[in-house]
């Protein structure tokens, strides 16, 4: 392969790095759901939740450069959000029966956008993993939790905004 041309005014290090090297792929990831998160909180109105967004915009952060170097996420943290996913899914019950179109207020909306934004991060892991590459099971929990507590927190935010749910039924399953 020829030289490939580096800007001096390069935005990151690894933007260059080869195709199939999905580390910087991962930490673009990772920096776009911190970035939406952000987003998120700053248009959620509960001061608890909005706390809750920005610890987790944190811990988004904390994994973004895993696959460079380690995961440093304890696991209080990622048991911390198993349990509040959990929660979220409790309260839920009832509501939900099958699948649901992703919409809704505002805010449920973006959480169902950071909900597809989180499974993105886990299939782009297993194609990290699949290449050979060491890739921590907490990483993998971690970010499927993410999808999972998105999911639950787009419950919330419709039946916050008393947004009725709107079951999706497949044509093709």
């Amino acid at each position: 392969m020829e030289n490939i041309y580096r800007s001096a005014d390069e935005a990151y290090p690894f933007l260059a790095d080869e195709p199939q090297d999905l580390r910087c792929d991962f930490e673009l990831l990772t920096d776009e759901l911190a970035s939406l998160t952000g987003l998120l909180a700053a248009k959620v109105e509960e001061p608890a939740l909005r706390a809750e967004l920005l610890w987790l915009d944190e811990m988004i952060y904390h994994a973004n450069p895993t696959l460079r170097t380690a995961f440093s996420l304890k696991s209080e943290e990622v048991n911390a959000l198993r349990d509040r996913t959990r929660l979220l899914m409790r309260e839920a019950a009832g509501s939900v029966h099958r699948f649901v179109l992703p919409q809704g207020c505002e805010t449920a909306a973006l959480a169902h956008v950071l909900r597809v934004k989180s499974k993105q991060l886990v299939r782009l892991l297993y194609r990290h993993a699949h290449q050979g590459h060491e890739t921590p099971d907490a990483l993998f929990d971690f970010c499927n939790l993410l999808s999972g507590y998105f999911f639950g927190l787009a419950l919330k935010l419709n039946r916050s905004a008393r947004v009725e749910e709107m079951d999706f039924v497949s044509r093709n399953y």
